[in-house]
C-alpha cells in the first residue's frame, strides 16, 4: 500500500497558490510557512486526507500579524486596563493610519528645518487647557511622574501624604516609582488624616517638591481630612517649593457626571505648578502621560536628558491631538449613554435571542468607569442575562465577547457597548448557545464576578 505521506503538497507547491500568495503580502513568509507546517503535520499524523493540506492552512491563517484581538467588553467597566482602557475614536483611528506613512512629525515645511515634535498636538492641548501655560507628552502617567521626580527632585525630597501613597494594578506601588529615581520620600500625615501644618513641618531645604496625589482607585471615608490643592499652593509659594499634582485619570476639564473626580484644569486653576495625567483613561485617547503647567518647569522637564528615553511616537502624537480636537470618544458616549436608551437595547436584544430559542432577560445593572477612575461611584445601565455558563463560551467566540458573572448569571452590560455593535454582540451569543445553555433559565445565586 502507498505511504499517504507521498501525497502531501511540497511546500513550494502550496506557497505558489494564489491565495496563500496573497496571505504571503498581507501576512509575511514566517506566518504562512507556520500554518502550512502545522497542516502537513496533522496530515502526516493522519488527521488529515492530503487533499486537505490547502483548505487547513489557510483556516489556520490569522485575521492579521498582530496577535492581538478585538474584542467587545459587555463587563460594565468603561476603561478596562486588561482590555486596553480607552477604545479610540474614529478620528484617532483614522489619525493613526495617517501617521504610520512619512509625516512632518518633526520637520518644518516651511523652512525645511527641524521643527517642534508633534507641535500641533501640543497646540491641540494647550487649546484645551488655557490654564496652562506649557504642555509636553510622555508615554504614560507614569513617565510623566519619573520626568518630574528626576528633574525636579533626584538627589532631594519629595513630600507627600501617606494616605496617598497608593498602589494600583499589578502590584505597582508608587514610592517604589518615586524613589527609583534618587529622590527620597518625606511622608507627613496619617493615612486616614493630612494637615497644611504636616507639610509645613516638613518642608525644607532638602524638598526638591511637593506631590499631591489622587487615590484614583480607592475611597477612604469616615473620619477624614487632606490639604486642598489651593491651600497646598499658598504654603508652596511661601516656601518657593514647586507643587505637582498627580491627577492620573486623565480629566482636562470639569465633568459633572464625576463631581469628585479631579481634572487639570481645575487643578492649575487652584494653583499646582505641574499637574500630570492619563491619555488613555476618562480623555478616552492613546497610552500616553500628559504634563501642564508653569512654562518653566515644563521647559525643564522637556530638556531634561530622560525626557528623549520618554517621548511618545508619531502615532501617538497624532491620535492624541485627533482625541483632543476631534469629536465626542467612545468613553465620552459610553461615560453619558442614557439608561432607558440602554435598557431599550438590552430589551430588543433578550427578545431577539429569545425568539432564536436562547433564554435572555433584560436587566437593570450597574457600571463603573474603571481604570484607576471615579472609584466608589457606579453608574445606571442595563445588560442582558443569561445563563452563568455563557460566559467562557462566549470569550471563545468571533470575536470574543467579555461580560461578567454576577449573582449566578452572566451579564452582557451594554453602556460600553456601541449600539452599532449589538448585531456582533447578538450572533456572539448565538454562537455560544450551541454549546448546550440555551434552555436553562437564569438563575440567582451567590456574588461573584469573573
Amino acid at each position: 500500500m502507498a505511504d499517504h505521506r507521498r501525497s502531501i503538497p511540497r511546500t513550494d507547491t502550496l506557497l505558489a497558490d494564489p491565495r496563500l500568495v496573497e496571505a504571503r503580502r498581507r501576512l509575511g513568509d514566517a506566518l504562512v510557512k507556520a500554518a502550512i507546517v502545522a497542516a502537513q503535520q496533522r496530515a502526516r499524523d493522519g488527521e488529515l486526507a492530503p487533499g486537505e493540506v490547502l483548505a487547513a492552512a489557510l483556516a489556520a491563517l490569522p485575521a492579521s500579524a498582530s496577535g492581538l484581538r478585538p474584542v467587545i467588553n459587555a463587563t460594565g467597566v468603561l476603561l478596562h486596563t486588561n482590555l486596553g482602557r480607552a477604545p479610540l475614536s474614529d478620528a484617532a483611528r483614522q489619525a493613526l493610519e495617517l501617521a504610520a506613512g512619512v509625516t512632518d512629525v518633526e520637520l518644518d515645511l516651511g523652512t525645511g528645518g527641524r521643527g517642534r515634535r508633534g507641535r500641533t498636538a501640543l497646540a491641540a492641548l494647550a487649546a484645551a487647557v488655557p490654564a496652562a501655560e506649557a504642555v509636553h507628552v510622555v508615554n504614560n502617567n507614569a513617565a510623566a511622574l519619573v520626568l518630574a521626580a528626576t528633574a525636579l527632585a533626584a538627589g532631594g525630597e519629595i513630600v507627600i501624604s501617606r494616605g496617598e501613597l497608593i498602589e494600583i494594578g499589578d502590584g505597582f506601588r508608587l514610592p517604589d516609582l518615586l524613589v527609583s529615581t534618587g529622590a527620597r520620600l518625606r511622608e507627613v500625615g496619617m493615612t486616614n488624616r493630612t494637615a497644611i501644618t504636616d507639610y509645613a513641618d516638613a518642608i525644607g531645604p532638602q524638598t526638591g517638591m511637593v506631590l499631591k496625589v489622587h487615590p484614583s482607585n480607592y475611597r477612604i471615608e469616615g473620619f477624614t481630612a487632606d490639604v486642598p490643592v489651593a491651600r497646598l499652593s499658598d504654603l508652596c509659594r511661601e516656601r518657593g517649593i514647586p507643587l505637582v499634582g498627580d491627577a492620573g485619570s486623565g480629566l482636562l476639564t470639569p465633568e459633572p457626571l464625576l463631581p469628585r473626580e479631579p481634572d487639570v484644569t481645575s487643578w492649575l486653576n487652584e494653583g499646582a505648578d505641574l499637574v500630570t495625567t492619563s491619555g488613555d483613561k476618562l480623555l478616552g485617547g492613546p497610552q500616553c502621560g500628559l504634563l501642564f503647567g508653569r512654562a518653566d518647569l515644563v521647559d525643564r522637564l522637556r530638556r531634561h536628558p530622560l525626557a528623549r528615553a520618554l517621548r511618545v511616537d508619531k502615532v501617538t502624537l497624532a491620535a492624541l491631538e485627533a482625541t483632543v480636537s476631534g469629536p465626542p470618544t467612545p468613553t465620552w458616549e459610553s461615560l453619558h449613554a442614557d439608561h432607558a436608551t440602554l435598557r431599550s437595547r438590552a430589551e430588543r436584544l433578550a427578545a431577539r435571542l429569545r425568539a432564536k430559542g436562547v433564554d435572555a432577560e433584560a436587566v437593570d445593572s450597574r457600571s463603573v468607569v474603571g481604570g484607576g477612575g471615579a472609584p466608589g461611584v457606579s453608574l445606571p445601565s442595563a445588560a442582558v442575562a443569561l445563563d452563568s455558563r455563557m460566559a467562557a463560551a462566549l470569550r471563545r467566540s468571533e470575536p470574543p465577547v467579555l461580560a461578567r458573572v454576577e449573582n449566578n448569571r452572566c451579564l452582557l452590560d451594554l453602556r460600553a457597548v456601541p449600539a452599532e455593535h449589538d448585531d456582533t454582540l447578538l450572533a456572539g451569543v448565538l454562537a455560544a448557545s450551541i454549546g448546550g445553555c440555551t434552555d436553562v433559565r437564569p438563575g440567582s445565586g451567590g456574588s461573584s464576578v469573573e
